[in-house]
């Protein structure tokens, strides 16, 4: 058995990896759907989104698998976050680096492989979606298109979790004594340690790391502009 190598960047990819607070935490319905689309598409019993942590892999979701890790040294999606490009391995008992893995020899019996990176901008590669069979086999170029678009979805996923709870910690960390905020009960404005009235996206920015853009909500369009809402009105009647 070949045990894959460590990437260049091994130290900013486990970094990036952490950012996301994700490994240990409970199954999602969001994740679990793209392993599912993965498995049903690919036509294989087992489809797993996988994160290569420091010493072990471990799944997010699971189709067709009972155990939730293995070691880092069995991983095939070891092997597959060393290049951007999809790791195929048609059948894994003829393939030098796979032969003699647990994985292989033992359960779950893999024989067809295909493990499609996990990447994000930053070019960090922290897993895979794969599918796994236990017969030799390929993928098509449509099912290749398929897998490539689930796995970029996974990392959007990610991501929108990573920017969720630094919002989260932003709003946390606010210098306010006490953690308080006051808050004007008609207008909503929140009063600073000077005592002065601002705007609570003034005053968060002024406390917080977020930052904001504006726009209006159907609501106030209603209320104060009705003149537009008529205006597009009258433009949807004449389109029809």
């Amino acid at each position: 058995m070949k045990t894959a190598a460590r990437p260049e960047n091994e130290s900013e990819r486990l970094a990036a990896l952490h950012e996301y607070r994700i490994l240990g935490t409970r199954p999602e319905q969001s994740y679990d759907d793209i392993t599912t689309i993965a498995s049903e598409t690919c036509r294989t019993p087992i489809a797993l989104l996988s994160l290569v942590d420091a010493d072990r892999q471990w799944f997010k979701s699971r189709v067709g698998l009972d155990v939730e890790e293995t070691p880092r040294d069995w991983s095939f999606c070891a092997h597959a976050i060393l290049s951007a490009e999809p790791l195929i391995v048609p059948d894994a008992h003829r393939d030098e680096r796979f032969k003699d893995n647990p994985l292989v020899s033992g359960d779950p019996g893999i024989r067809l492989y295909a493990g499609f990176p996990l990447q994000n901008d930053a070019d960090h590669r922290i897993g895979t979606l794969c599918v796994i069979d236990r017969r030799p086999g390929d993928l098509d170029p449509a099912q290749c298109k398929v897998m490539e678009a689930l796995a970029r979805q996974a990392v959007t996923f990610l991501e929108l979790r990573k920017r969720s709870i630094r919002l989260l910690e932003s709003v946390c960390q606010m210098e306010s004594k006490g953690g308080m905020i006051s808050t004007c009960s008609y207008c909503r404005k929140a009063k600073d340690e000077k005592g002065h009235w601002l705007h609570l996206d003034q005053y968060l920015s002024q406390h917080t790391t977020l930052s904001f853009s504006h726009g209006i909500c159907d609501a106030c369009m209603e209320t104060h502009f009705p003149e537009v809402i008529e205006l597009w009105q009258q433009e949807g009647h004449r389109s029809n």
